[in-house]
């Protein structure tokens, strides 16, 4: 849901250098497994990976900012070939800000899907905040858009479509497994 014309929108859209996403809560249902020695499990969506690697064929850098430490977002970044992931961040913002300034990418043309409170101060410096169709009132109420998919349902997908139909790229593009 569009929460700005939609032409501003695209056209934030269309400046997008760097999508910045939460794990748990978006790219993941937000659930969290355990086996019986402990171990966390994620469940990521395989839509989700292909948006990102259609995102990343179109020169937008893919960043990756999670308070929690699994491992399980390390091998799923690194199959998708996610380069920039924060794990154990206490303060997105300024990870964020860092990754910018290394990047030399301008806050406002940063996506930043987030779906609940530690996200916000991310989301109301970035050009385009978004959340998830089941994200908190509170970052509903700082988002731009709000995914018509739940966390990891699509909803990332749902972004990433958005993002490459808007940035020209060769549509020969190949994927590696998702």
């Amino acid at each position: 849901m569009t929460l700005i014309p939609q032409a501003e929108l695209e056209a934030r859209l269309a400046q997008v250098q760097l999508l910045a996403l939460d794990v748990d809560g978006v790219l993941t249902d937000g659930g969290l497994y355990y086996t019986e020695t402990g171990e966390e499990l994620k469940k990521f969506n395989v839509k989700d990976g292909l948006g990102i690697q259609r995102a990343m064929g179109c020169g937008v850098q893919v960043a990756i900012f999670s308070a929690g430490s699994s491992s399980a977002t390390l091998h799923r970044a690194k199959r998708l070939g996610i380069q920039h992931v924060y794990l154990r961040v206490p303060d997105k913002l300024a990870a964020l800000k860092q990754l910018c300034e290394t990047l030399s990418v301008s806050l406002d043309r940063v996506a930043y899907i987030g779906d609940d409170l530690v996200d916000i101060p991310a989301m109301r410096t970035v050009g385009v905040p978004i959340t998830v169709a089941d994200g908190m009132p509170e970052n509903q109420a700082v988002a731009v858009y709000i995914t018509q998919k739940s966390g990891g349902q699509g909803a990332v997908r749902e972004i990433c479509d958005l993002i490459a139909k808007l940035h020209p790229t060769d549509a020969s593009s190949t994927y590696q497994s998702i």
